[in-house]
């Protein structure tokens, strides 16, 4: 089962309960937003896969949201799936310009959105996916292996840390959340029983172990963590 989180910007609360029903039987998590500007908001903190996002929508209008979702280093990689009465041409060509990955009119098939969705996940994936071996200075993951040396010397990582450095890296220097990373690695259920502190320590143990690289997993403060790339980056 999947265990995508999918966030739905929709001011029909019909369509939210159709839509929600429909993603978790599915196996997909949800979050909803009813207005422009909550769902903004909830995009900045919650990370979803993937935003269903309407048109026509109170306090912010969609393609404002949308416009403000690729434009943010934060939230520019979340894929976008425009759902709108709208079905004229140019509306559909100022959404998928603005960087929304498909575009749905209503009334639509929920199998259909489904299949899209996944497909939609299937291209991010396909497109975020690591090489089997990464060398980054004098770190080397061997993803298939599940192996990390430093300087050719292998060290030994729980799965827990090993999963930490993975996910900080498959974010590619983007900043990542304390809740975040609990949700992803910890798993969702486990989350609310597991203090923030929880990564923190974990991040100070994997700090140590990865030795001359440690630099590159920076603290920003009051938020989370991001793992640099490039040396020279700041």
């Amino acid at each position: 089962m999947s265990k995508e989180k999918i966030l739905i910007i929709e001011d029909e609360k019909d369509i939210v309960k159709m839509l929600d029903y429909n993603l978790k039987k599915e196996g997909f998590k949800t979050l909803s937003a009813h207005n422009g500007e909550d769902g903004l908001d909830m995009a900045r903190k919650e990370n979803p896969d993937l935003i269903l996002l309407d048109l026509m929508l109170p306090e912010m209008d969609g393609l404002d949201v949308c416009k403000a979702i690729k434009n943010e280093a934060k939230t520019s990689h979340i894929p976008i799936i425009i759902l709108t009465a709208k079905a004229q041409e140019a509306d559909k060509i100022v959404g998928l310009e603005l960087g929304a990955d498909d575009y749905m009119t209503k009334p639509f098939s929920p199998r259909e959105l489904i299949a899209r969705i996944k497909a939609v996940l299937r291209r991010m994936k396909e497109k975020d996916k690591l090489p089997e071996v990464l060398r980054i200075g004098d770190l080397t993951i061997d993803f298939s292996k599940i192996m990390v040396s430093i300087k050719a010397k292998p060290i030994e990582l729980t799965a827990k840390e090993f999963e930490l450095l993975k996910t900080l890296i498959k974010a590619k220097g983007r900043v990542l959340s304390r809740d975040y990373l609990l949700d992803t690695i910890w798993g969702f259920d486990q989350a609310l029983e597991i203090q923030t502190r929880t990564v923190d320590v974990h991040i100070q143990t994997l700090r140590k172990k990865i030795k001359s690289e440690a630099k590159r997993i920076v603290t920003v403060k009051n938020y989370g963590y991001r793992f640099q790339l490039e040396p020279d980056e700041d």
